[in-house]
């Protein structure tokens, strides 16, 4: 396997895509291209979790992906740690929306600018995302074909499309979110997430509406993989529940399974990703298996009959 690290701005450490490449071989696909998954970890926009990252990528790359992890833009600027969300922060307009969701666009283009020399599959990248994350891949699968997004790069929409999304613990529909909130902490995270996001932590109706992607479904949504656990008491299985039903309503192929047990923010629950037991969950686990054997039927590898 090959890695590297790419910026996507040149006067930026904090916005990167981490790829794990897979060699050709003559004993494997021999020139063949592999199919991708672009990983977006999670962190409410103040941060992106080593957790939902480097794990998640070596475990798609295990099912025989090539896959990436996109570091975006969020209001710590790549120096993950604690916020103190009892502190009004300050806006920070260059890191809010529509820029974490155009980054994902450029990673596309960055995936298809080099999927000769890869042999990557580019009509076959899905987006893979968890909570924050996820919110950022549902947004870009609502958005890629409009002009806030390839119109922004002035290139043509195919170059944009992604060809699945997989979502984890996603947050959908932002207008649900403030009814949500379980008590001040989890208010105070969500008001920081605001500033993170749209730069104001109390949005106005239009703003939430622009940024819940369950009011975007269209045809051009991306058959779409969705999990969640019916205990999440910070994003709650309603908003996954309510992207299925946008889906459904909206005639997009999607499978959801939600899991009894687990808290907010499993990854891969197991040790892998975990840094304490509290975040083991063997049944939530079972999730990358469902979403492989999902993936499988849009992305079985170019493999010659025996």
């Amino acid at each position: 396997m090959k890695t590297d690290l790419i910026r996507l701005y040149e006067n930026r450490e904090d916005v990167t895509l981490t790829c794990y490449l897979w060699d050709d071989s003559p004993e494997l696909l021999n020139g063949k291209k592999r199919p991708a998954v672009l990983i977006c970890p999670g962190g409410a926009y103040l941060g992106c979790s080593d957790r939902e990252g480097e794990p998640v990528a070596l475990r798609f790359a295990s099912m025989g992906y090539h896959a990436f992890v996109l570091r975006y833009s969020t209001y710590t600027e790549g120096k993950n740690g604690p916020v103190d969300c009892s502190v009004p922060l300050s806006p920070k307009p260059r890191l809010t929306h529509p820029a974490p969701m155009r980054e994902i666009g450029q990673a596309m283009l960055i995936l298809r600018e080099h999927a000769e020399d890869w042999f990557l599959d580019a009509e076959r990248i899905a987006i893979c995302g968890f909570s924050a994350g996820a919110h950022n891949c549902a947004m870009y699968a609502t958005h890629w074909h409009t002009a806030e997004l390839c119109g922004h790069f002035g290139r043509p929409s195919a170059l944009f499309r992604p060809a699945a999304a997989i979502l984890a613990y996603t947050l959908s529909d932002y207008h649900l979110l403030g009814a949500a909130a379980a008590d001040a902490g989890a208010v105070q995270l969500f008001e920081a997430s605001n500033v993170a996001l749209l730069g104001t932590a109390r949005p106005t109706e239009e703003q939430l509406t622009s940024v819940s992607p369950a009011l975007h479904v269209s045809e051009k949504t991306p058959p779409t993989f969705l999990w969640a656990t019916s205990q999440d008491h910070l994003v709650p299985v309603q908003q996954s529940l309510r992207m299925a039903s946008a889906l459904a309503d909206g005639g997009v192929p999607f499978e959801l399974h939600v899991f009894e047990a687990g808290e907010h923010g499993l990854s891969l629950a197991d040790q892998t990703s975990s840094t304490d037991c509290s975040q083991l969950d063997p049944d939530a686990a079972k999730w990358a298996g469902l979403a492989a054997a999902w993936l499988h039927k849009r992305f079985a590898l170019p493999l010659p009959n025996a």
